[in-house]
């Protein structure tokens, strides 16, 4: 993870209202009224202000650390593949609350740490193949949060996403404000990247000039990338391009380099984490032959953006930001 620029850092703290000026907003007591909330379609209600919040994955911490919730946490599970956590804005959070694992959640650790609530998503913690599923932990007394980018849509076994990326985001802050009593906080935040997406969209080039844009998370024989209920959908067109797989009715999913060569990208966006670095990502699709004659190879238009700028994060905004930067060069350059 890139550190950000001033502007940003001082964003995100106003985003948690505990700098540039802003005034803190208290958490709710324990003990509150329940509060019921919409998570994936289904009405869930929570009779208490959770306490020992435990959560999978970089976006998903960084939800509860951009409310300023750091506090109500017991512990996070995640890879130590995801970047440099020294220069983010939420490194205080980072390093007040513990790290439970660098894999995932588990039913063990989950316990270990005395959660109240396990805030993640399908495929960002929660999966029916090892049992870690919101029923299980029901059945052990703990409620669950299943992070709105993630939720499964009913179109496949699998697919994912019911709404459009950034409404995901709005909606698990809202949710999260209203859960934890800081729903000033979360309404703050939103505006405050509404306001930053909407100044990006302002300057985006005109519908006809608009780059084709390629998301690239992974894989060879076949690639990873991203539908239209996936982050990338909307960084990707509030930036000003578009998203050649946004007719694919599912988040993060895999694709056949066929259908990429003949939608022939202007721009490859590269998703950076793991252990295969953008570089090497770099190298490979500029000497992959079939992509020989796609216009982004041949014109080496790529760009990247960390994994964390590219799931539903409070990092959205400021990836927008950038890529549509990059994108406004790529149309005047066309």
């Amino acid at each position: 993870m890139r550190k950000l620029v001033a502007t940003a850092l001082c964003l995100a703290a106003t985003a948690t209202l505990t700098g540039c000026g802003a005034t803190v907003e208290k958490p709710a007591e324990a003990g509150s009224p329940t509060v019921t909330l919409t998570n994936c379609g289904r009405e869930v209600t929570f009779d208490k202000v959770p306490e020992r919040v435990v959560t999978n994955d970089v976006g998903i911490t960084e939800l509860m650390f951009a409310l300023g919730l750091e506090d109500r946490m017991a512990g996070f599970a995640m890879p130590d593949d995801k970047g440099d956590l020294s220069g983010v804005p939420w490194k205080d959070g980072y390093e007040k609350v513990k790290w439970l694992s660098k894999d995932q959640l588990t039913k063990e650790n989950v316990l270990d740490a005395r959660a109240d609530l396990v805030f993640a998503g399908w495929n960002y913690g929660f999966r029916e193949d090892g049992g870690f599923t919101p029923e299980a932990l029901k059945k052990l007394g703990i409620p669950s949060y299943v992070l709105t980018e993630s939720c499964h849509n009913g179109r496949t076994e699998s697919s994912r996403g019911i709404m459009p990326p950034l409404d995901a985001l709005y909606a698990d802050l809202t949710n999260l404000g209203k859960l934890f009593g800081v729903e000033q906080r979360a309404a703050t935040l939103i505006a405050d990247f509404k306001k930053q997406v909407a100044q990006v969209r302002a300057k985006a080039p005109a519908p006809a000039d608009r780059p084709k844009v390629f998301l690239y998370d992974s894989g060879q024989d076949q690639p990873f990338t991203s539908g239209r209920y996936a982050a990338p959908e909307q960084i990707i067109s509030e930036a000003g391009g578009v998203n050649v797989m946004r007719d694919v009715q599912d988040s993060w999913t895999t694709v056949g380099w066929e259908s990429v060569v003949r939608r022939d990208p202007d721009v490859i966006v590269i998703c950076d984490y793991g252990d295969v670095s953008a570089e090497q990502k770099k190298k490979f699709l500029l000497s992959y032959a079939p992509l020989r004659n796609v216009s982004a190879v041949r014109h080496k238009r790529i760009f990247v953006l960390d994994y964390v700028d590219l799931v539903e994060s409070p990092r959205n905004p400021s990836a927008i930001a950038r890529l549509g930067t990059y994108l406004r060069t790529v149309a005047e350059e066309r």
